[in-house]
Parts: C-alpha cells; structure tokens; sequence
C-alpha cells in the first residue's frame, strides 16, 4: 500500500491550518458570528475559547445541566470576549435553540446527548462543531448524517488530530513521500491509567446538577461521584469507553494520513481483566484488529502496566518496509531502514502568541494548537459552504467503526460491514445493537 498518491491532497492540510491572516483578513468588517455552547464542561470550555482565539465571534447563549458550570462558564466567557458581555445561561438546550440566532452551535456534552443536541442544533439552522465520538449508536450517526446533509449545515467533529500541524507535517513528510514505503500494518494504541477506580456509595446528586436531565436518553443509574463531572466515559450507559474515546482519535488520524474509507471486517477482544473491583464496567485492557483490505490497524488499550514506549504513551505506529513512523500528541518520529536519516518533529504549543493558554484552567496545552486549527478549519468550510477536514461523514465513519469493535467484543466474533447498505454482513445479532433503547421520553432520531 504505496501512500505517493496522496502527496497533492497533502498540501490542503497545511493551508488549511497556516490561515489565520486570511481569516482575519475575511472577518474584517463583518458581523460577528454567534456562537452557543451546549455542555459548559472541561473540553466545552477548551473548544469555545480556541473559537474566541482564531475569529472575532459573540458568545452569545451557554447551556448546561449543572448550575454552578454554568455559572463559571458565563463568567469566563465574559471575561473572555471582545464585548465583555455575559452570555444568555439555559439549563435546557432546547430551550436555547429556540432563539434561532446562533449562527454557530458547539456541542460538548456527554457522548450520550451528542446526537440530540447536534441535530436540533442543524434543525435550528447552525453550523456545528460536535465532539467526538459523535454518537454511542451506528444507528445515531446515521441519522446525524442524514440532518447534516438536508439542512445543507456544515458539522465539524472533534477529531483534531487533522488539523494538528506537526502530524500534518509528518503526513506531508513522510508518508506523502513515501518514505515508509509498502506500509503493512499500523499499530494504534493507548496506556494512560485513565479508567476510573474505586467503589464509592452511591449518593443523592448535587443540588446544582439536574441529574434527570443529565441523564436525558441514556439508561438511568444511582448518581454517583465517578460519574460528574468527566468521569462518565468510564461507564457504558454513557459512551463507548475507550475505544470509543481514544482509539477514535488514534483511528481518525490513520484512516486521514493514508486516505481510507471504511474497515472492511472488525474482531476486538479484551475484557476487565485486572481491576475488577472498581465500580466503571468498561473494560480495562481491549485490543481491536480494523482490517482495510491489506492493511490491519490494531488497536491496544491498557489502564494499568508501562506503556510500550514511554515517549508514545498515545499514538500510532506505521510500519513500512523502507521504515517505521511513529505519531503521538507531542511529537513524531521517523526511523528509515538502512542508512537513511531518522527525522524528528515536536509539537509547537503557541504559547508566546496565545499568552492566555498559560493560564486556563485544565487547557492541554499541547493540543490548543490543534483545536484552533481545526476551528479555522471549521471557519473556512462555513465560508465556502464546502466540506470541513473532519466533516461529519468522516466522524461518522471513524465513531461507527468503534462501536463495531466493542459489539465485536460483547458478541465474540468477527464483524463484517457492508458500507453501502450501512449494516453488518449475515448478522442479525450484530444489527440489533446498532441502536440501542432510549429513556423515556426521548426518543432515538
């Protein structure tokens, strides 16, 4: 699988990322865009001010179901933006979208609520920009497909990886060309100790958190502290652990950087396997072999144990039979077969020209660049009314894939997908989990 052909398409990302004079230079003398958040948490927060950062937009309406997030989100915001002014505050998103005055939506909730809240947002007539994984269904991401593409809305998915400018630059440099060669496998892979630990009792919820509405589609558990605030995706009622919230970047970043479609078979096996005592029910070591015709991406997780290379704790691994490239969130690395030369690429975090991210609280420093291009990214696509990098297709596929290891895994056999007709091959089990029951009243789009 030689990746030469992909070197003209190469360049896009580049020019994609390296605009923010021309950006600037389109928004001068124009109106504001404006802009609401619906899920006023950690990444809520870290995506809207990178907007702030790269386009001169209103924050105009915040949602959250927790009162007290909510609050300190307003408050940054105001502090934040050009006009000082505080932002209207819901508890109900619904609510917020009836206003039909945001021209821009971020959807930051919860994996559970994302293919709600997305959909209402395009209906309301909003571009959206949706974290990933953009569902915890094949089924949802179907239908968030399906009201991107006939409310003609632009949908920019989390996926920032894409836009992150040194894996650009190895794209670019090493694969676009062909330094690797025939590449016959990819290894992605995770080993943060990231799963939550510990059986504490359930408890009555914070006053300060509509826990009903918290809860909205998903199945409803006692409240407890592991889960809110950030530690749900431990807990499948919620997401899809961590394939679906790590692997999905890793598997993204290959399926961009090599120009693939759809897996054609999926198997993962795994399990909890070591911490059996703690209260999250995802699993805590899980591999997954996503099979594109020749070349088998395999992915592997651990939440305990050494990583296997402690300079890429996080990343992917491309093999070639002229070299070996590795990629993760800090750096690249690039080691040829033979006498060639290695190459080296590091993350640039844009300190000195964003003196703000040395100060947010819990902003990943390294990954702001990222989330800033992928909003000019973003940007761009809402001017030109063309396709972002990440376009809601392509978080479609890479979220679908995911929830197929993890049925592959609850079933214990190999999936084969039919793209064309959106279901498994022969498989009627299978399909039947490619939607999963709603709470009352909420109903599955």
């Amino acid at each position: 699988m030689h990746r030469r052909r992909f070197l003209q398409a190469g360049s896009a990302g580049v020019a994609a990322f390296s605009s923010v004079g021309g950006l600037a230079a389109e928004f001068a003398g124009a109106e504001p865009k404006r802009v609401g958040l619906i899920g006023c948490g950690w990444y809520g927060k870290a995506d809207l001010f990178r907007l702030v950062q790269v386009a001169p937009v209103e924050i105009v309406s915040l949602c959250d179901v927790d009162t007290s997030m909510l609050a300190g989100a307003a408050e940054m915001a105001a502090a934040r933006q050009t006009s000082k002014k505080t932002p209207r505050t819901y508890a109900d998103y619904r609510e917020m979208l009836k206003e039909q005055d945001l021209d821009i939506v971020l959807v930051a909730t919860p994996d559970h609520w994302h293919p709600l809240a997305m959909i209402a947002a395009v209906e309301s007539g909003a571009d959206v920009y949706v974290q990933k994984p953009i569902s915890v269904d094949v089924a949802e991401g179907q239908a968030m497909l399906a009201a991107a593409r006939k409310h003609k809305r632009v949908v920019q998915v989390g996926t920032q990886r894409r836009s992150t400018p040194h894996i650009i630059e190895a794209r670019d440099r090493i694969i676009n060309e062909d330094k690797l060669g025939k590449i016959g496998l990819v290894e992605i892979y995770c080993y943060y100790h990231m799963r939550a630990k510990g059986n504490p009792p359930d408890t009555a919820p914070p006053e300060s958190l509509d826990y009903e509405m918290w809860t909205g589609p998903a199945p409803m558990r006692p409240y407890n502290a592991l889960v809110h605030p950030r530690r749900w995706r431990s807990f499948t009622e919620y997401g899809n652990g961590i394939v679906g919230d790590m692997c999905i970047h890793m598997l993204d970043m290959v399926r961009w950087m090599l120009g693939l479609g759809w897996p054609k078979r999926i198997s993962s096996a795994g399990g909890i396997l070591l911490d059996k005592q703690s209260k999250a029910n995802i699993p805590d070591t899980q591999t997954a072999t996503f099979e594109f015709n020749d070349l088998p991406v395999i992915w592997q997780h651990r939440t305990w144990g050494h990583a296997a290379d402690p300079k890429y704790p996080w990343g992917a691994t491309f093999y070639g039979d002229k070299g070996t490239l590795k990629v993760g969130l800090q750096s690249y690395d690039f080691t040829p077969m033979g006498q060639g030369k290695p190459i080296h690429g590091d993350v640039v975090m844009e300190l000195d020209q964003y003196p703000e991210d040395r100060t947010e609280k819990d902003l990943e420093t390294h990954v702001a660049p990222a989330i800033r291009g992928h909003m000019q990214d973003f940007l761009k696509a809402i001017g030109t009314r063309g396709k972002p990098v990440a376009d809601i297709e392509q978080g479609y596929i890479s979220t679908a894939s995911c929830i197929l290891a993890n049925n592959a895994l609850r079933l214990g056999r190999t999936l084969a997908w039919d793209e064309q007709a959106g279901r498994v091959v022969g498989d009627d089990q299978a399909n039947a989990l490619l939607s999963r029951p709603y709470r009352q009243p909420w109903i599955h789009p």
